[in-house]
């Protein structure tokens, strides 16, 4: 790529040209699926906005409140998905329909869809009395709701994972089932869709969605950029080491790789092309480090709190273990901004123009909903009480403003000046935002819900033909007892299930699907198996072909979409090498260690980081010549292994490199001196 050269010039005149609303709103509505929804506009707007408000608090209510069994709050959830799916959602990408106008094929679709999950609420009882005798009428309707949801699936997700569980569906016919117990398994029981990541979803993801869309309607993302801004604003190549940290902070609450790349994006993309970046390169920062946002610690985009309840262990226990993983990402994606922007000479922000500490300070009230969020599970409250009681905080911390006004007309001086700047720096939350993060909540998770179904059946068939062994068995086989091509199997089996599947959904399919293949073949640590998937599955977001966040990006950088992906997945370099470190040596993650053996391992990866990332900028303190990136990136993967001696033939390797540099630019300073 033409950006990688090794030239010596300065930073080029920037071209700061950007995407407007419009132009993210037509490349999304083209790659991500969730964008592509119908145009309503007067009273049909108002009526479907406050349908999905009034989803939300049915939800909230159902978690605190309602008292009923797996199999009546399962179909129930499910069959109004599918009704707000047809209702949001077109046929076709790009083809939003006549406004205000739903087709009649879509409203028959609708209908019947949604009345077969309905049904199965209604008759719940007799249904499970009977068992697997389930009648024709029964079987017919549970066919109907399998293809109306998996035509949800195509509306909302996308084909790749719709693919795969058609694909175990034909595989259970194959073997030998009939067309009733595959109803019955996949449609009635809590093996199927209405299985255990359906469950998780209606219970602890669709609250964490809604809290995520409270706490954004606070204000905080603004928050987290004018702290980044702080922090490293003025550093060279300043904006987009802003992008790495804002987005990060942001992208772990949002639990939304390509949500955060659009909101973050519109800030620091602008700064980075400002400041000399080229448009695919900032594009493909602000992907990245959203992407990433997704594994960082303590919220991981909600994954922490289902990873805790999936696999059996303590919330603390999984963020403690989170940790050092994303230190190293963020540090490959930090490492890769520097030596660009030093290779390019390019400068940060001046101080004058970065936001001041007196006004950052009193905002930060705004943290406190994830704090106590955060403190209510490690204390032992159960996930959907916490995540219920953090959103009715982000509501009390949305109305500070208010107060602060109050204040500020009650008093005079210093003290009113205050109050009056810090209010006008805050969102203030109405009746109008308190309806929206409503409205948005409940839509954002219509995707997660779907791909959750869709999952289910993938589930039902591993359980109900037993394939799950036959895949494990398989995999091991053709790994032959190595873990290194089992882990490499298993990578690219979650990046293809992963393809545009929204992140909460993406770690329920990985830890039902892939992670037994590691834990059960492998014998491999679940802890361990589980963030290996999770990370691989989350990648898939900018990885090419489809690579929805690197997408966005380009189009709010105006640039090439795939050249975006391209750049995207060489910064994200980490997170195809990091979850390999911790899957050969589980140190990273303080499993069976003692301190110094976590130490170690730290201090080799966070420098093989270093080494990865001069062979990839062609950058360390001057330009490094080709046969130097080469040594560096063989150093690199060296430092990455475990194992002594290729800790120490990695770091002489870099040592040599980083001597030659220092030796050449005294040289050129005695030269000049001359």
């Amino acid at each position: 790529m033409a950006d990688l050269k090794d030239t010596n010039v300065t930073a080029p005149e920037a071209d700061i040209e950007v995407g407007s609303a419009a132009d993210v709103e037509e490349i999304m509505k083209k790659y991500d699926r969730e964008s592509n929804t119908r145009i309503y506009e007067g009273m049909p707007k108002t009526v479907i906005h406050y349908l999905l408000a009034a989803f939300s608090l049915f939800i909230m209510w159902m978690n605190l409140f309602a008292n009923w069994g797996e199999q009546f709050r399962r179909p129930l959830f499910l069959g109004f998905v599918v009704l707000f799916v047809f209702l949001i959602f077109p046929a076709r990408k790009g083809h939003p329909g006549k406004i205000n106008r739903i087709p009649w094929y879509d409203m028959i679709l609708m209908v019947v869809g949604a009345g077969s999950f309905f049904y199965f609420v209604v008759n719940n009882q007799s249904i499970l009395a009977r068992a697997t005798r389930i009648t024709d009428l029964e079987v017919a309707l549970g066919v109907i709701g399998i293809l109306v949801l998996g035509e949800c699936c195509r509306r909302v997700v996308g084909l790749p994972i719709l693919c795969v569980s058609g694909c175990f569906i034909i595989y259970a016919f194959v073997a030998g089932k009939t067309l009733k117990a595959i109803i019955y398994n996949l449609f009635y029981t809590t093996t199927g869709v209405i299985g255990t990541p359906i469950g998780v979803c209606s219970t602890f993801i669709v609250l964490f969605v809604i809290f995520g869309a409270f706490l954004e309607a606070t204000g905080i993302s603004d928050f987290f950029i004018a702290c980044a801004n702080r922090i490293a604003g003025w550093a060279s190549g300043g904006p987009a080491k802003v992008a790495v940290i804002s987005s990060a902070l942001c992208g772990m609450v949002s639990g939304s790789s390509v949500g955060n790349t659009v909101t973050t994006g519109s800030v620091t993309i602008p700064m980075m092309k400002k400041t000399g970046y080229p448009g695919e390169f900032a594009g493909a920062v602000e992907a990245a480090a959203s992407t990433g946002g997704q594994i960082m610690p303590p919220i991981m985009g909600a994954a922490a709190f289902l990873m805790a309840e999936m696999i059996g262990v303590e919330y603390k226990d999984v963020v403690l273990r989170a940790i050092l993983p994303a230190f190293l990402y963020f540090s490959g994606i930090f490492l890769m901004v520097h030596f660009r922007a030093k290779r390019m000479g390019l400068k940060g922000v001046a101080w004058e123009e970065l936001p001041k500490v007196r006004t950052l300070l009193p905002r930060i009230y705004l943290l406190a909903p994830l704090a106590v969020l955060v403190w209510m599970i490690i204390s032992g409250k159960t996930m959907a009480r916490s995540a219920i009681i953090s959103t009715g905080l982000c509501i009390l911390v949305a109305l500070v403003p208010y107060l602060l006004r109050g204040v500020a007309k009650t008093t005079s001086g210093s003290v009113s000046k205050a109050c009056r700047e810090v209010a006008d720096e805050c969102h203030a939350m109405d009746v109008k935002t308190f309806f929206d993060a409503l409205a948005n909540g409940a839509q954002n998770c219509l995707s997660i819900a779907v791909a959750c179904g869709i999952a289910g059946i993938i589930a039902g068939v591993v359980t109900m033909t037993g394939l799950g062994q036959v895949f494990i068995s398989a995999i091991v086989g053709v790994a032959g007892n190595h873990l290194i091509i089992a882990l490499l199997l298993t990578m690219v089996t979650c990046i293809i299930l992963g393809m545009g599947v929204p992140t909460t959904a993406n770690y329920v399919i990985m830890a039902t699907t892939c992670a037994p293949i590691l834990t059960t073949g492998m014998g491999m640590d679940v802890m361990a198996a589980n963030m290996f998937v999770f990370y691989f599955g989350i990648v898939a977001d900018i990885t090419p072909p489809v690579a929805l966040a690197a997408y966005a990006g380009s189009a709010i950088a105006k640039a090439p979409p795939m050249r975006t992906a391209l750049n995207a997945t060489r910064l994200a370099i980490a997170a195809f090498l990091v979850p390999y470190i911790f899957a050969l040596n589980p140190a990273m993650l303080f499993i069976d260690t003692v301190w110094y053996e976590v130490v170690l391992i730290v201090l080799s990866s966070f420098i093989g980081m270093i080494a990865i990332s001069v062979a990839l900028e062609g950058y360390l303190l001057r330009h490094v010549n080709p046969l130097g990136r080469i040594l560096c990136a063989m150093g690199g993967l060296a430092l990455l292994v475990p194992g002594t001696l290729t800790d120490l033939a990695g770091l002489i390797v870099l040592v040599i490199v980083a001597a030659i540099q220092v030796i050449e630019n005294r040289r050129d300073k005695a030269a000049k001196a001359a």
